[in-house]
């Protein structure tokens, strides 16, 4: 949108410069200083430059999270494809990530399958080729329904995969139990902090958004957006509609596959407790709240609901525990505080719906526009 809004006198004088993302001197200045700033943010908190060391631990978390919501919004935003079982697919990057780096082995008969260790930068992509493997099997229900009935098949994703891990693989998955996973090493260097991974998370981050980005300039991106407009109009223009439901259903798992690997390194542990409904719902959430369809929907999304869980909501529970008390007697205290956090954050999901329905990237898109047409911005 506001990418084709310029200052007077600017042209495209080639089509390498009609086609770029950053059209301007000034959009590439900008976004190359906040991705120093980024990249920087460990080094200035070991100094005790602006940022804390929490920063660290959050920023990796966000990164983490725009991989997953990146995924949804490729099947969601682009292809209009509707899943609630996104947390599911992060489930099998990171079991899978978490398997292939400690080594496994698997009884055949009377024989037993051993799997060796192998390097993060070697997990990391077969635990996304795997994972959107799964999400083809659970996209196929999308050649015979859509809608409601979409999202109750891929509802289903978050109830079996789970199972599966939980019982018939319990033997190498270790079943409920937390799962152990090695410290990933680079050229002999242990990733083992939080300021030591950052720097295979937040890159990793940054590229996969680009390749997010530049999927919709794309054929298979075109094709995504006339599916999700208008899926028999688009198939009477002779776009297999069924191949690109699928390659979009893959694209999300594979994001949501690395985004489950890269958990995987960061935690050292994982358990089934991390990729429930709630997660799911709460990945739809981030992606409703940031803007779907829109590149950076996933980013504004996540980083509003991490620092909105993480800072806002437990600072502002004492307060409200204290009213709401005299003002529901008829409610037992305890109960109302347990439920304090899930009803606040549903009451900020209802109130985005109501006053901004298209998300934060497109009131950014607006706040953009309003800025280059000053002062006719009304």
């Amino acid at each position: 949108m506001s990418a084709n809004i310029r200052p007077a006198g600017t042209f495209d004088t080639s089509y390498a410069q009609d086609i770029a993302l950053n059209r301007t001197r000034g959009d590439k200045l900008t976004k190359l200083a906040l991705t120093v700033i980024v990249l920087l943010i460990p080094v200035l908190a070991d100094a005790g430059v602006l940022f804390s060391a929490s920063w660290v631990g959050l920023v990796n978390r966000i990164a983490i999270g725009v991989i997953a919501v990146q995924g949804l919004n490729i099947l969601l935003g682009y292809a209009g494809q509707t899943s609630l079982g996104h947390a599911a697919f992060v489930a099998v990057g990171a079991y899978s990530a978490a398997l292939m780096a400690r080594g496994f082995v698997v009884p055949v008969g009377d024989t037993v399958l051993q799997f060796p260790a192998l390097p993060f930068w070697l997990v990391i992509p077969l635990a996304a080729l795997l994972a959107g493997g799964i999400g083809l099997i659970f996209g196929l229900p999308s050649l015979r329904v859509k809608g409601f009935y979409l999202a109750m098949a891929t509802l289903a994703a978050q109830f079996i995969i789970p199972w599966v891990l939980k019982y018939p693989l319990a033997p190498i998955t270790n079943g409920t139990r937390p799962l152990e996973v090695p410290v990933p090493e680079l050229f002999g260097l242990r990733l083992s902090s939080e300021s030591e991974i950052f720097y295979l998370i937040v890159p990793l981050s940054i590229v996969l958004m680009l390749l997010a980005r530049n999927i919709i300039r794309t054929r298979i991106g075109r094709a995504f957006v006339s599916i999700r407009d208008n899926d028999l109009a688009a198939e009477q223009l002779g776009i297999n509609v069924f191949r690109y439901k699928l390659g979009a259903f893959f694209l999300s798992a594979l994001y949501a596959g690395i985004a489950g690997a890269l958990l995987a390194y960061q935690t050292n542990s994982i358990s089934l407790d991390s990729f429930t409904l709630a997660q799911s719902i709460e990945f739809l959430a981030m992606l409703v709240i940031g803007g779907a369809g829109f590149p950076l929907g996933p980013l504004l999304g996540v980083a509003f609901v991490t620092v909105l869980i993480q800072s806002i909501i437990p600072t502002l529970i004492p307060t409200v525990n204290a009213v709401l008390p005299s003002l529901l007697p008829f409610l037992d205290p305890v109960n109302i505080f347990a439920s304090l956090q899930p009803m606040m954050f549903g009451l900020v999901l209802i109130l985005f719906l109501i006053i901004e329905p298209r998300g934060l990237a497109h009131r950014w898109e607006i706040l953009k526009i309003s800025w280059k047409i000053r002062p006719y911005s009304h």
